[in-house]
């Protein structure tokens, strides 16, 4: 499988958390840097990152994505002990930070990742801060899609 980059410049979707949307009723939505090594941005770059079931996380002043998946982009080619899901740095301001460690201390708040995407060659992640939705609320979000579909069809 050869190698190739996308061809629009300013942005194209890496992976999308469409779950995330779902789940969670997203108040704001934030870009973010991500640390990767290189051949974790060769992988990603080919298509192979999953971020459904991913988190943010505020530690020691920093933000961290947790259990996002990058599998090895040459699986025979990778240094040993490579953690497929391991924790990556986010890269914020400090003011940033600030806020969203502000945000988290209302109980029902997270912090999501809700898609990657490539931004003149760097690779993004927006992610959204939101409350969990329960279980009605997802039920009308259900029909209130259904009823738009039909709506569009007549």
């Amino acid at each position: 499988m050869p190698y190739t980059i996308p061809m629009d410049p300013v942005t194209s979707t890496i992976a999308e958390n469409r779950r995330g949307r779902f789940d969670y009723e997203i108040k704001e939505a934030m870009e973010a840097g991500i640390e990767l090594a290189g051949f974790e941005v060769k992988s990603a770059k080919g298509g192979s990152f999953q971020i459904a079931g991913a988190h943010v996380l505020i530690r020691g002043g920093e933000a961290w994505l947790v259990n996002a998946h990058i599998p090895p982009y040459q699986p025979k080619n990778m240094p040993e002990g490579y953690e497929e899901d391991r924790a990556r740095r986010l890269l914020l301001s400090r003011d940033e930070i600030v806020q969203l460690a502000g945000t988290l201390k209302d109980k029902s708040a997270h912090i999501i990742p809700l898609r990657a995407y490539l931004k003149h060659g760097y690779i993004k992640i927006e992610i959204g801060i939101g409350r969990s939705r329960r279980k009605s609320d997802k039920r009308e979000a259900l029909k209130k899609r259904a009823h738009n579909r039909e709506m569009r069809a007549e």
